[in-house]
């Protein structure tokens, strides 16, 4: 598969003398689902923030061999769902699009659409309130996708949700992926998470990060949700705990 994005000799360095990230080399392929795990304050987040725009590094470069996507062709889905509590689902959801000048009438099609690939179609009349934790995380994710991004980046979307509805969201996320072939940059804590998910898991080193492994996962897109307690599965879930293990130390 072709290269979506690259990154050559990625670094970052805050203005405190903080050194976040050093030497990423990376290249990211178009459909790849790609994980980061690593020890807290290794750069993962950092590195999101870099590839969206958000955040510039301070040595090396990234760069899209396609074209450089605008800031619609990234979706962003934060650890809290940051919707804005006076606004209903539908509203919350045409945010981007309404930034982009586009009318709510002119986006409801596209406002529909994501809230029915996320599962929440006729909940677009409902406030933030009313839902539950994993509801407001689909709607974030819906409004990261309703501008039809090239790559989607979630930055532990899932963490602060009981694992019932996290196992329900990765396998909601999985058809997502694996039906719209979306491009996704995951950063979780979980092992588990990574392996069941990912087509590929880059572990990080503690601060500054590097890439101390990079991991093929060995199962196809089409992954029920019994994998996670097969043989297989352990054995891969064990080699990615065994080298972040090793980093840590």
């Amino acid at each position: 598969m072709d290269a979506l994005l690259t990154l050559d000799h990625l670094g970052k360095t805050f203005t405190n003398g903080t050194r976040a990230l050093d030497r990423i080399d990376l290249a990211v392929a178009e459909g790849e689902f790609l994980s980061l795990v690593g020890p807290s304050g290794c750069g993962k987040s950092t590195l999101l923030r870099i590839v969206s725009g958000l955040d510039k590094p301070t040595e090396g470069r990234f760069s899209w061999p396609g074209g450089v996507p605008d800031a619609r062709g990234i979706g962003f889905v934060f650890q809290d769902a940051t919707l804005l509590p006076w606004a209903n689902v539908f509203d919350n959801v045409w945010l981007p699009l309404r930034l982009a000048h586009r009318s709510r009438g002119d986006a409801a099609a596209r406002i529909d659409e994501a809230l029915a690939l996320v599962g929440l179609d006729g909940w677009g009349s409902k406030y933030p309130r009313e839902l539950s934790g994993g509801m407001r995380m689909r709607v974030s994710i819906a409004r990261a996708l309703v501008t039809r991004p090239k790559i989607l980046l979630l930055d532990e979307p899932f963490a602060a949700l009981d694992e019932i509805t996290r196992f329900k969201l990765n396998d909601d996320l999985l058809r997502l992926w694996r039906d719209q072939k979306w491009t996704v940059l995951f950063v979780t804590h979980s092992v588990f998470e990574s392996v069941f998910l990912s087509s590929r898991v880059i572990v990080m080193s503690p601060r500054p990060g590097r890439i101390a492994a990079d991991i093929s996962i060995p199962f196809g897109p089409d992954r029920a949700p019994e994998l996670r307690t097969s043989a297989e599965f352990g054995a891969v879930a064990r080699r990615v705990s065994d080298r972040l293990a090793e980093v840590m130390t």
